[in-house]
């Protein structure tokens, strides 16, 4: 890590242990996916190792489900727990009415359903992912797609202005599979002015399981600073 990097780790710490302050004794809670919801993953085992409250928790991914093991949370479901208390999850980007991006980690299926099933969706952030609008810096909307659906969903795409580009795996040939055995194509916008709007577009492409727009589900966001914790509540 480089010495002008420290801090993002820091405010990403921070950030975290705000939102952990959010579990009650008795909770069900999801677990988000990404290095930044792995801080809270860790802070929700200290507040159980500490306080011995009582904690379920459900996770958004097979990362998420392997940093709950070691940090001792108990695992459940959702079936078993149709409707968890809270979710704690990250994002990519942050608009000022807390709309998100998400997915850029592939787990944007699962999250999604879990900040859905939840009372309340709780993100966390360092102030770099704070934008004015969505979209900003060319950022990508990522899009969870069945692999058969592949030409299709990216001629979709074009016809509403969209640049996709299918998401490569790192140290693999071919694709990025999903923990849902699903591909990612993340296809850029520009500035959205109406995420809602877009997400609804983009969800009714047939082949498309679900968008890495989050519109109007958070309900409060921790912005870690480089001095301090921003608290956004919808």
């Amino acid at each position: 890590m480089k010495p002008n990097e420290k801090w993002i780790e820091e405010a990403k710490k921070n950030a975290a242990r705000e939102a952990a302050k959010h579990l009650k004794d008795g909770f069900i809670v999801g677990l988000g996916s990404g290095s930044t919801a792995a801080y809270a993953i860790e802070e929700i085992g200290k507040r159980i190792e500490r306080e011995g409250i009582n904690v379920l928790g459900v996770p958004t991914s097979y990362q998420a489900f392997m940093l709950a093991v070691k940090n001792k949370i108990p695992i459940t479901t959702l079936e078993e727990h149709p409707n968890p208390d809270l979710t704690i999850d990250g994002a990519d980007q942050i608009d000022e009415h807390l709309n998100l991006i998400k997915g850029m980690g592939g787990a944007l299926l699962k999250e999604k359903i879990l900040a859905k099933a939840s009372k309340e969706l709780v993100i966390i952030a360092d102030e770099r992912k704070k934008v004015k609008t969505l979209g900003e810096n060319n950022h990508p909307v990522p899009m969870e797609v069945i692999p058969f659906s592949v030409p299709l969903v990216i001629d979709n795409i074009k016809e509403l202005g969209g640049k996709p580009v299918l998401r490569k795996g790192i140290k693999k040939v071919g694709p990025v599979i999903t923990d849902n055995n699903n591909i990612i194509i993340d296809a850029k916008f520009g500035l959205i002015h109406d995420p809602e709007e877009l997400e609804n577009k983009l969800k009714v492409i047939t082949g498309v399981v679900d968008v890495g727009i989050f519109s109007n589900i958070a309900k409060y966001v921790y912005i870690g600073k480089r001095s301090g914790v921003e608290k956004l509540v919808k």
